[in-house]
C-alpha cells in the first residue's frame, strides 16, 4: 500500500528513486526546490525550459537522469498546464499521470514538491489523491503477476515550514478518499460469478466489523417479510438469492440522519428484455452505486463525520429464466404502490424504490442515491459528468458544489412534474419506464414517486462508473465513482447544517459563505517528518 506524507526536508537530500517537480506553462523562472536542484544539476532543468523541450503542458512528463549529482537518480519534470486556468483538479490529473510512470519504471519511492499555490490543502489533497489513484491497478486474476503487488510504498510531498500544516491537512483527506475509491473499484472489476448478492453482503460485514459500523443483512425470507416487491421481482430469475444490506454509522446517537442507498446489481443481463451480447461483460459494474455506499461508509468512519449516517443496499442479480419476471406483469412494491413492468432492462429503480420507500423509517434530514441507472445520462453528458436530479433545489446545488470540490463533476437535470406523463399507466399507479424520451429524467420521476418528503438527490452514475480507457488517475474498468463526491457532500452538508444552527442561535457569528471548505475530523497522523529518513525510501503518508 502505497504512503504519502509531508516533509520540508529539502528534496535534493532525499534518499529517493526520483524527485518530481511540477511547472506551469510558460513559466521559466525557477522557485523553491527546483533552484537548488537545478543548480547541482549545473543549469538542465532551466536550458530544458528555455529550448521548449519542456514546456509545462498539462499532463506533460520529462525526466532528466542525475549521474550522481544528486542522491536520486532521476528528476521529474511534471506538467500543471497555465497558471490562469490552474484547479486542484490539473495538480489531481498530473499527479495521477505521474504515478502510472512510476508504476511502468518500478519505482519505489518518491520525493515531490507540492505546487506553490493559494489553495495549498485543496492541492495537498489532490496531489495525494492523484497519486494513490494514478497507481491503482486490478490484477487479481493475472496469472503472471503476484497478487497485490505494489512496488510503490513511499512518497514524500515536500512543503516549506509555514505551509507544511496546511498541505497535511488535505494529504490526510486525499489519501483517505483514494483508499476508500479504490476498495470500491475492487468490488466493480470482480467478476459476476464473484461478487454475487451474497459477497457483496459479506464485505459489508467485514467493512462494519472493522470501522465500528453496524450491519444488518436481510435475506430472502426477511426481504418478502418487508414486501420489498420489486427487488424480489428482478431477482427472481437468478438462482442466487438477493440481499437487502443496512449499514448504520453512530446509531442510537443523537444526530442528524442521512440515509444514502445504492444499487446493486451484481450482473445486469437485463432480464426478459436482454440487452445486446456485445459489451454486456461489462454488467458486473452495474452494482457500482452499492459499491459506492460501503466506501462512504468507510470514508465516514475513518473521518468520524458527526452524523447518524444510514447505508441500504439492495443487492440482486437481473437473469433471464422460467422464473424471470416478465413485460406486462404488475408488481406490489414496498411502499404498497403497483407498478406495471414495461421493460425488465429498468431493473434498478425498482430495487431503488423499494430502498427509498423503506428509508422513510429513519426520517432523514437528506437522503441521496447511487446508481448506474441509464443508458440516457451518457447521450446527456457523456462521460464527464453525474447526472443530478432531486426534489430540493439546495441539495442539488450543494451536491453540484460538491462536484467541483472533488473533481468529480455533477451536474443538474430538471424533474419537473410534467415528466410524470411519461410514467402514467393503464392497468397500475405507474410504469417502470416509458418511451426513449428523457431517459435519465423518467428514472428519477420514478424514483421521486417513493421518497415521500425528505429531501432528496439522486446521482446517476452510469457515465462514470466505468472507463473504456486509461484516464489520467484512473485506469480502465471500475473507477469508484460517488466515493469522493458523496463523503465531500456530506463534509459541505454538515458545515451548512452547522451554520445554519449557528445563525439560528444568534452568537452573531457569519454564516460559511457557499462553497467555502469544510474541515472535517480527521484521523490522527504522525507530524509531518522533519528528518530526511535513514532507510533506503523516504517514508511518506499514503
Amino acid at each position: 500500500m502505497t504512503k504519502v506524507y509531508v516533509t520540508s526536508v529539502a528534496l535534493e537530500r532525499l534518499g529517493v528513486e526520483a524527485i518530481a517537480l511540477p511547472f506551469f506553462q510558460g513559466e521559466r523562472n525557477l522557485t523553491g526546490p527546483a533552484v537548488e536542484i537545478d543548480r547541482r544539476l549545473k543549469g538542465q532543468i532551466g536550458s530544458l525550459l528555455r529550448l521548449g523541450d519542456f514546456k509545462g503542458e498539462p499532463l506533460e512528463i520529462g525526466i532528466i537522469y542525475t549521474f550522481g549529482a544528486l542522491p536520486a537518480p532521476r528528476v521529474v519534470l511534471v506538467g500543471l498546464g497555465e497558471r490562469a486556468k490552474f484547479t486542484p483538479e490539473a495538480a489531481r490529473q498530473a499527479a495521477g499521470t505521474l504515478a502510472r510512470r512510476l508504476r511502468a519504471w518500478k519505482l519505489k519511492n518518491l520525493g515531490m514538491a507540492v505546487p506553490q499555490v493559494d489553495e495549498l490543502t485543496a492541492v495537498g489533497r489532490a496531489v495525494a489523491e492523484g497519486l494513490v489513484l494514478g497507481y491503482y491497478r486490478f490484477r487479481k486474476y493475472l496469472t503472471k503477476e503476484k497478487e497485490g503487488e505494489d512496488l510503490l510504498k513511499d512518497i514524500a510531498l515536500y512543503a516549506a515550514p509555514g505551509d507544511a500544516g496546511a498541505v497535511e491537512e488535505g494529504v490526510r483527506l486525499g489519501q483517505l478518499l483514494a483508499r476508500a475509491t479504490n476498495y470500491v473499484r475492487d468490488l466493480g472489476n470482480q467478476p459476476g460469478n464473484v461478487m454475487v448478492p451474497e459477497a457483496i453482503a459479506a464485505e459489508a460485514q467485514k467493512l462494519a466489523g472493522k470501522n465500528g459500523i453496524s450491519v444488518e443483512v436481510l435475506d430472502q425470507k426477511k426481504i418478502a417479510d418487508q414486501r420489498m416487491g420489486g427487488l424480489l421481482a428482478v431477482n427472481q430469475g437468478s438462482e442466487r438469492p438477493p440481499r437487502f444490506i443496512v449499514l448504520e454509522l453512530n446509531r442510537g446517537r443523537k444526530l442528524d440522519t442521512v440515509v444514502i442507498v445504492g444499487k446493486a446489481i451484481t450482473f445486469d443481463s437485463g432480464g426478459i428484455s436482454i440487452k445486446p451480447a456485445a459489451d454486456m461483460h461489462k454488467m458486473k459494474f452495474d452494482m457500482a452505486g452499492g459499491g459506492a455506499v460501503l466506501g462512504i461508509m468507510q470514508a465516514a468512519a475513518e473521518l468520524k463525520l458527526p452524523l447518524h449516517l444510514v447505508g441500504l443496499v439492495p443487492a440482486a442479480e437481473n437473469l433471464p429464466s422460467g422464473r424471470a419476471y416478465k413485460p406486462g406483469d404488475i408488481l406490489t412494491m414496498h411502499s404498497g404502490r403497483t407498478v406495471e413492468i414495461t421493460n425488465t432492462d429498468a431493473e434498478g429503480r425498482l430495487i431503488l424504490a423499494d430502498a427509498l420507500s423503506y428509508a422513510a423509517r429513519y426520517q432523514p434530514k437528506a437522503m441521496v442515491d447511487l446508481a448506474t441507472l441509464t443508458g440516457a445520462v451518457v447521450v446527456a453528458l457523456g462521460t464527464e459528468a453525474v447526472g443530478v436530479l432531486g426534489n430540493d433545489p439546495g441539495l442539488v446545488e450543494t451536491m453540484r458544489r460538491a462536484g467541483e470540490a472533488s473533481g468529480e463533476r455533477a451536474w443538474p437535470l430538471p424533474l419537473w412534474d410534467e415528466y410524470r406523463e411519461l410514467l402514467k399507466s393503464d392497468v397500475a399507479d405507474l410504469k417502470n419506464a416509458g418511451n426513449r424520451d428523457a431517459g435519465t429524467i423518467q428514472g428519477a420521476i420514478f424514483l421521486k414517486e417513493f421518497v415521500g418528503e425528505a429531501p432528496w438527490v439522486h446521482l446517476d452514475i452510469a457515465g462514470t462508473a466505468w472507463a473504456d480507457k486509461d484516464l489520467p488517475y484512473a485506469p480502465k474498468g471500475g473507477t469508484g465513482a460517488g466515493v469522493r463526491l458523496v463523503t465531500q457532500f456530506l463534509i459541505e452538508w454538515l458545515e451548512e447544517q452547522r451554520s445554519a444552527k449557528r445563525t439560528a442561535a444568534g452568537d452573531g457569528k457569519p454564516a460559511v459563505p457557499k462553497g467555502a471548505p469544510a474541515r472535517p475530523a480527521a484521523p490522527a497522523s504522525k507530524a509531518a517528518k522533519s528528518k530526511p529518513s535513514k532507510s533506503k525510501s523516504a517514508k511518506k503518508r499514503r
